[in-house]
């Protein structure tokens, strides 16, 4: 059943009309017709099986169910920061990690990345970006649209709010560390957020390091093997929702 998202904090059993896209695709692409259902999620990150009840040629009305479908959130919020990517790379960190349960992505430039989003170009990347997230939400039926945005820096990442967060360092594997990350998932409490960042296939630098450091990043280590920037951040996503899921 198609899953769509709508910006209005609607009640359960209430109607809603629907436009733009959202209509555009129920009609045009889906087919839909007057008495099929789709699932619609709030503003307010609800749920419900819904039943089309009208249709125009720019809108369709839908009233949701009585009761919200189970809650497929992690029970934390997980922003994954990532060093700009070359390539897709960048496209596949937010398909796949929207799949996983990301409730965000940061990109920001870092020492060592060797890819670049010149600024008159970051607003298109950015929408491409959000539109990924969309369409992973949808498949993946998600409650919560994960946001993404782009930051200059390091700087302006260690000023984000958090509850927790921690930096995958590679030197920190390197050297045996296999505790931090197990660590900072139990000392969570339901409703924190953790920022966790990532570097470019160069690694961050140590002065890097330092900096998140002294914003109370615990530096981590993600097992023994060297990961890729495209994968590390789904290897995390994937740990985290066997620490808090799958007990």
């Amino acid at each position: 059943m198609q899953r769509y998202f709508i910006a209005e904090s609607v009640a359960a059993g209430e109607q809603v009309e629907l436009t733009g896209e959202t209509a555009h695709h129920i009609q045009r692409v889906m087919r839909a017709q007057v008495g099929d259902q789709i699932e619609l999620v709030t503003a307010q990150h609800h749920a419900y099986r819904s039943t089309i009840e009208s249709t125009q040629p720019d809108s369709v009305r839908v009233r949701l169910g009585t009761v919200a479908l189970p809650d497929p959130e992690l029970p934390n919020q997980v922003i994954i920061a990532c060093s700009i990517a070359k390539k897709d790379k960048a496209d596949w960190i937010v398909q796949k990690g929207t799949e996983l349960g990301a409730s965000g992505f940061i990109f920001f430039s870092s020492q060592y990345g060797i890819a670049k989003w010149e600024p008159q170009r970051q607003a298109k990347k950015l929408a491409r970006l959000q539109k990924i997230a969309l369409e992973a939400a949808r498949q993946s039926h998600r409650a919560q649209l994960p946001t993404v945005a782009i930051i200059p820096g390091i700087t302006e990442l260690t000023q984000v709010a958090k509850d927790h967060g921690v930096v995958a360092y590679e030197e920190s594997a390197k050297q045996g560390e296999t505790a931090a990350l197990v660590a900072t998932a139990q000392q969570m409490q339901d409703g924190q957020t953790l920022i966790a960042v990532f570097g470019p296939e160069g690694g961050l630098a140590p002065t890097e390091v330092a900096q998140l450091t002294a914003a109370n990043f615990v530096p981590a280590g993600l097992g023994p093997r060297i990961l890729r920037a495209e994968t590390a951040p789904l290897y995390l996503l994937s740990a985290l929702s066997t620490l808090w899921e799958l007990r």
